[in-house]
This record gives C-alpha cells, structure tokens and sequence, in this order.
C-alpha cells in the first residue's frame, strides 16, 4: 500500500546520480554497409564524445580510443563531427578541431593541422581521396570567415571551394560524384528564416563548377539536402508555412499542414528523413507536438506503428532504417527498422535502467489561451510514485519547464529529468510557448519581436489555467529553464509575480550584453526576436531583467558553465550580484570546464541535487 506524504517530498527511485551515471547521449548516425554507427556522449568520462559501431550481429563496440572526443565546435553547437566510407572514418576531434583519419581500426591519424581552423559536417567525396566539410576559419580579426573545403585525406592540404556567404552548410556529394549540392544562409537570417540551396557541378580537376540555385530565396528556409541512390536531389521546405519534403523538379513529395517535417538546423549533421532506395522514403514528422516515423507513399506519409513519439537522425540503405528514438515509456535508444514489415530492434539505449511503470508520469497534451488571442501549447505530467501519494487535501507544486532555443522544443518522451520530479510529487508543466517548432512557421514567428513577452504570456497562462482547474497550488509555483528558456525564466520572475522562485540555467539576464558579446551564428538572432540593435535599444533594456531587478522578489538559484562561449558567464555573474546587493536569497554554482549545456557526470548531479533542495526549502 502506498504511504501518504506531502507532495515534493517523496522518496524516489530516479536519482540524480542515477540520471547523470547511468544514461548516455546518443547523437549523429551513419550506415556504411552492414555496420550502424553512432555518437555517445558519456558524462562519466567528463562529458567525450564516442564512436560506436554495430555490426549485423547487434554487438556494439567502440571505434575512438580515449583519449579523443569526436565532436566539433563550428557554430559553437557543432554536430555532424564524422563521416565513414567502407570502414574508414574521418572524425574532428574536440580538444584541437582537427580532423583524424581512422583506417581498419588502426590508431586515429590526423590529416589537418591548422589550429585557426574547425570543420564539420564532413563527407567523402565518392570519386577521390578527399572529404568535404563546412570549415570556421578563426584566423582573422573579427567573425570567423566559413566557407566550403575539401580536405585531402593524406593530409596534404586543406582546398577552399566555394565562399562569399555568412553560413554554410551540408555539403552534399551526388552518389557518382559528379555534382555537390549546398545550403548558403546570410545575416541576419537563422537557417529556419531563410536559406538557399545549390548544386553545381565537380569538375575533372576536383574544382566546384558553376552554382545554380535550387530553392530558396525571400523567406524560405531549406533544409537537409540529400540525394536518392538514383540521383535525385531531394530536400525540406517551408515555402507553403509548414515544412514538407520536395525534389527537386517534382515539387513536393510529402508533408505540409498540420505536419512539420523538418526541425530548425541548430546543429550540423540533423536528419528527419533518409532515401531507403530509389523509390523508397522513410521520413519523421510532428503533428500537434507527437512525432511519427512512416514511409512516403504517393505524396502521402503512412506511419509505423512505434511506441516512439520523438525521432531524429535519420538513416536509411538496403531495406533497413536506424534512427534515434524515445517514446512516453522508452529511453532515447538507436533504433534499427525493417522497412518492409515494421519489426524494430534496439541496437542501444541511452539508459538500461528499468524504471516502474507505475512510477512513471506521461505527458498530457494540453492546449490553452494566452494573451493576444493565441492559443499556446504544453504537456502536463502529474506526479507519480508507485509508493507514495500526497495527501487528499493537498495539491501539489508545479514546476514550469521552459525548452531552450527558443525555437526548439517540448516532447512527451521519456525525459528522467521531468520523472526526477513527478516522482517527488512535483506537478511538471514543459510548455511548447509561441516561438517552438511543430506547428508551422507561423508559430515559430509569432515570437518575432515578442521575445521575453509572449513566451513569458504562454508560461504564465499555462501554470494559471492549471491553477484553475484545481491541478496545482497556485501559491506554490516555480519555473526552470535553460539557455533561452534561462532567459524566459528570468523574465517571468521578474515581470510577473506568478511565480514563488526560479532556475536559471546559463539564462540571459542582459539582452544589450548579449548583442555585443556572442558568437557569429546567433549574432544577429536578436534582430528577430528583439529589434534591431541599437536603433531599438529600448526594448533591450526593457526586456533585460538586469535592469530591473527590483521588481524581482522570489528566491531563485543560477547554474553556469564557466566556459560558456553562446551566453557568457558575466551574464549570470551579473544577475547574482544585483539580486544578492537588493538583499534577495540567491544561490549560484558554477561549473569549471562545463560550456553551454553541462555534460559531466559530476556536474549534471550537483546541479539537479541542489535544485531539488532549493525547491524544498523555498516552497515547502
């Protein structure tokens, strides 16, 4: 029989040492042949990124040796840090962003050897001995410079192909080699406002021949370029308001409201679809926040049926697809499909901890109104634990999640993170405020101009709609979020009094900061977002919770990795100070070696541990 106890003060199996410990992150996938490869990110060996193979047979064994790290720092977020062609592998490695050449499992060797340099999303050229890759050249006073290269894989040199734009990305050879297609973007665009895609011609000499614009322009963004066994360039577009997958000359093949297709390119190497065969698709989409794998089927998208509900790397060849996937019940794991009958195997999964299913509390949809006439969205969990129940009397806490991005966002999938506290008797809100991707361009834009104002509105109204359904104790609120959703927490604590305390994690508390110090990929982000910078300086120091921290009252508590390079640690730094000098309670840790988003071991469970015990002191 379950014991009665107040909510937030449950005994819970799902411990922060077992979050940081015992799981995994599992990142870019490749198939090459019969073998599956796949990155893990493991924060018990301070955070490295390693390279897995899995063979027909489903054993799993490491390709990297420690101490390399196969991850690249371009755009700072990085991602599609390597590439494998019939065995050998070409990976950049962290602690310099270099590429290393690994040939029949020998010792990594590497074939660059320009520091001022980072690359990534690399691919091997099919017809010579060389990889393409999107390179960061640091070498310069003021941004970095990007460009398009080919690396020889002798390591005689590095070979500019094509430059003259702000951002590249995802080089693309055709599988004769005989074409390479491309994404350009241009300030102050994101790659999910407007990009372009080209293609041109290999010329004998290896040189890049003339380009010609596929698709893109005006406000369109493309994304994913790939191309099919039998040559055909296929692509995500939005140019209809919803992306939906398109070839080139045929228009679109699949997708388009109320299904999105694509996901914004915060990092290299992303795949929501992969051409099994000539004729065969298999595709990820969202629809009303859900994620759904299937196959194209003449211009319609007819779903496996997948006890997943979130889905990313794509990769499909010869019958089969491997993919990441975690569904309500199921840890993120790298999944391989049969195409033809639907039969799943795991090939690993982020986490082989078993969790009681009666501990476990899955996602409510929910929809809800918010200011401006919008309609915002979320998924509720309640608390849950197989021993324990709060008292009848008694409504539980409620902590609002708010995703970072801030276009990305909120899944039902299994996150230990929210069971950590549903299993302790807090009620967890993770809203999908206006600005997150899912649900057409549209919603991704109606931020525009309204950050730090209508995501706030959606967080606000999210928690009082749950308040008035009697759900949760309204005077016993709190919010948490992280990088963007840091800042969005800032601002509802300090703009709004809904909320009894707050998280930050590496938030944004000075927005005119942020405008001057920050990296070359989000430096014209705020543009967007905010306004233009300084015409509307303004609205920048109006919506920079620095600048008024006396409207700020509640205890809040800071986490900051001190070699954050996106939102710099004087950001966090400065919002303590100006709350411990008003006299308001204030908790600070701060993390060495960790940068934006903290991936050792060590890290993850101090910083969850002493959340849970801010909460337990302020609010109950």
């Amino acid at each position: 029989m379950a014991v009665i106890a107040p909510y937030g003060t449950w005994t819970s199996p799902i411990t922060a040492e077992r979050i940081a410990s015992a799981q995994v992150g599992l990142g870019q996938i490749a198939l090459d042949g019969a073998d599956a490869y796949w990155v893990e990110a493991r924060p018990t060996e301070a955070g490295r990124c390693v390279l897995v193979r899995c063979g027909a047979d489903g054993v799993a064994a490491d390709v990297t040796p420690a101490p390399f790290s196969a991850r690249t720092r371009v755009h700072e977020y990085g991602g599609g840090a390597f590439a494998v062609r019939r065995g050998t592998i070409a990976f950049t490695h962290f602690a310099d962003q270099q590429i290393y050449l690994q040939v029949g499992g020998g010792a990594p060797v590497a074939i660059t050897a320009a520091p001022a340099l980072r690359f990534a999303d690399l691919a091997f050229d099919p017809q010579r001995p060389r990889l393409f890759s999107v390179c960061e050249d640091h070498s310069g006073a003021g941004e970095p410079r990007n460009s398009l290269v080919a690396v020889a894989l002798d390591g005689s040199g590095v070979e500019t192909l094509v430059e003259g734009h702000d951002f590249f990305s995802n080089p693309r050879p055709s599988p004769d080699g005989a074409q390479l297609a491309w994404l350009t973007w241009e300030h102050p665009d994101m790659p999910w406002d407007a990009t372009r895609l080209w293609r041109a011609p290999i010329l004998p000499d290896g040189r890049v021949g003339e380009a010609v614009l596929v698709a893109g322009g005006g406000r369109e963004s493309i994304c994913q370029p790939e191309w099919s066994p039998d040559g055909r360039l296929h692509f995500v577009t939005d140019r209809d308001g919803w992306w939906a997958l398109a070839v080139e000359g045929g228009g679109v093949l699949a997708g388009g409201a109320p299904r999105e297709l694509g996901a914004p390119q915060w990092i290299f190497g992303q795949a929501g679809y992969a051409c099994e065969s000539a004729g065969g698709i298999v595709c990820s989409w969202v629809e009303d926040g859900i994620g759904f794998l299937g196959q194209v089927r003449d211009g319609a998208l007819a779903a496996y049926d997948l006890p997943f509900t979130d889905f990313s790397f794509v990769r499909a060849a010869g019958g089969r697809a491997v993919f990441r996937a975690a569904g309500p019940a199921q840890p993120a794991a790298v999944i391989e499909l049969d195409c033809a009958s639907g039969a799943w195997r795991a090939l690993r999964r982020s986490s082989e901890d078993e969790i009681d299913a009666a501990t476990l509390s899955h996602g409510e949809p929910i929809s809800f109104d918010s200011s401006g006439g919008a309609r915002a969205h979320a998924f509720f969990y309640r608390p849950r634990n197989r021993d324990v129940v709060g008292p009848p009397a008694e409504k539980p806490p409620l902590l609002v999640m708010t995703h970072g991005g801030p276009t990305s966002a909120a899944s039902n999938a299994l996150n230990l993170r929210i069971q950590f506290w549903t299993s302790r008797g807090f009620a967890v809100l993770d809203v999908n405020y206006r600005g997150s991707t899912g649900f057409g361009r549209a919603y991704r834009e109606s931020l525009y101009g309204q950050w730090g104002v209508a995501d706030v509105d959606d967080c606000v109204r999210g928690a009082a709609a749950l308040v008035a359904r009697g759900e949760v104790d309204g005077r016993r609120l709190a919010i948490t979020g992280g990088s963007a959703g840091g800042y969005t927490t800032l601002c509802a604590v300090t703009f709004h009094d809904s909320f009894a305390a707050g998280a930050s994690y590496y938030g944004i508390s000075d927005l005119e900061a942020l405008a001057r110090d920050t990296h070359k990929f989000e430096s014209h982000y705020e543009e967007e977002l905010v306004g233009p910078y300084p015409a509307r300086r303004d609205l920048y120091r109006a919506r920079s919770p620095l600048h008024h921290v006396e409207r700020l009252s509640c205890p809040m508590i800071f986490f900051q990795g001190l070699d954050d390079r996106v939102v710099p640690p004087n950001q966090t730094e400065a919002m303590v100070a100006a709350l411990r000098a008003r006299g308001i309670a204030v908790e600070y840790l701060a993390f060495a070696g960790e940068g934006h988003g903290f991936r050792k071991a060590e890290a993850i469970r101090a910083a969850l541990e002493a959340e849970l015990a801010f909460y337990q002191r302020v609010l109950l």
